[in-house]
């Protein structure tokens, strides 16, 4: 052997002879495994008729070689993708979390691939658009069905499953899941009247969406039940965000006669709330009750913890992924709008207040 020169071994020789992954067609797998094309197909499909052996081998050689059937052309054979769609405002928020962690947890089970594709920060008209080109482009494509979390638009322009969490329009072309938003929220007011509280201060969530509509008349309706009048004063409207609770608590605590009570329409709003006591050196409960709306993880974890309506987000999630398939297979659903209850979390950022009438007896 020359000086410098490298030698070559028979396994390089044959590991530069096989393609790249890249490149790796079904020719080859065929080729590799010593059976035909149509062979490697019904494998692929999970046809019942190759012999477990020869199934075998098919499959050890697809590893090996590191081949990965293209979606497209796994729906140009059999009209599906075994993909599902998700669309989400963000992949942060804590809401969105938990709805993403329900649709995978029903996805993977039932042995379908899932796609995500958050929408950033678009405005209202822009997000709208955006939503229906995606939705044209992959639905029946790229994926089976979609699922869109709070969705923007009312109509998607797909012959294709297309199911919502917590959509903007009471009445939609699709199926939606929401919880059961009017009736938790009169719970929590009802707990925090029951705990001496008249002036409950309310912070709406995101103007227009379903869930923040119902929550808000929830509110209105739970004073009414107990005869307490209603104060514009004590409503401040807010986009489900901490940052901007921050700021309406501030405006609910700078009144005259501020409220001895807060429910946020979310628990994001509420941790807005918590931030804002604190910088008016307030203490949570034994100056300001606060009661928020989703039980997410953060909730529980905040000091002192925060009582709230859970809303089964997970559950909301796995629903919808439930309705999805259930489209994608074709059978029929038993209502278009499907309702998730909600039940009140007792923890420790409430307190009983004293009436005013005990100090005169």
């Amino acid at each position: 052997m020359i000086p410098g020169m490298f030698s070559t071994t028979h396994s390089q020789i044959v590991e530069t002879m096989r393609p790249s992954k890249a490149s790796i067609t079904i020719r080859d797998v065929a080729s590799t495994a010593g059976v035909s094309i149509s062979t490697v197909s019904r494998v692929l499909n999970d046809k019942d008729d190759v012999a477990p052996e020869t199934a075998a081998t098919v499959r050890r050689v697809i590893e090996e070689l590191g081949y990965a059937s293209n979606i497209a052309a796994r729906s140009l054979r059999s009209r599906t993708t075994g993909v599902i769609g998700l669309i989400v405002p963000d992949l942060w928020h804590p809401f969105t979390s938990l709805v993403i962690k329900g649709v995978s947890q029903f996805v993977g089970a039932n042995g379908y691939d899932l796609l995500a594709y958050a929408s950033a920060s678009r405005n209202v008209n822009a997000l709208v658009n955006w939503e229906q080109q995606l939705v044209a482009r992959l639905n029946g494509s790229v994926t089976d069905g979609i699922i869109v979390v709070t969705p923007n638009a009312a109509v998607y322009r797909t012959a294709f499953p297309v199911v919502a969490v917590d959509p903007h329009q009471s009445n939609t072309d699709f199926p939606a899941v929401i919880a059961t938003n009017y009736q938790g929220v009169i719970e929590a007011i009802s707990y925090l009247q029951n705990l001496g509280h008249r002036r409950i201060g309310f912070i709406t969530g995101r103007p227009g969406l379903q869930s923040a509509i119902r929550r808000f008349e929830g509110y209105c309706d739970g004073l009414a039940q107990a005869g307490t009048l209603f104060d514009p004063n004590l409503v401040v409207t807010g986009d489900y965000t901490q940052s901007t609770g921050v700021d309406c608590a501030h405006q609910l605590l700078s009144l005259p006669d501020p409220p001895t009570a807060i429910m946020a329409a979310n628990d994001e709003t509420a941790l807005g709330v918590y931030e804002a006591a604190i910088s008016r050196n307030l203490r949570i409960p034994a100056d300001l009750s606060v009661v928020g709306f989703d039980n997410t993880v953060e909730s529980a974890l905040v000091d002192p913890p925060l009582t709230t309506v859970d809303q089964s987000i997970e559950r909301m999630g796995w629903l919808a992924a439930e309705i999805v398939v259930k489209l994608i297979q074709g059978d029929p659903l038993e209502s278009q709008l499907n309702k998730v209850p909600t039940r009140l979390v007792i923890r420790q950022s409430c307190r009983q207040i004293v009436p005013i009438s005990s100090h005169l007896e």
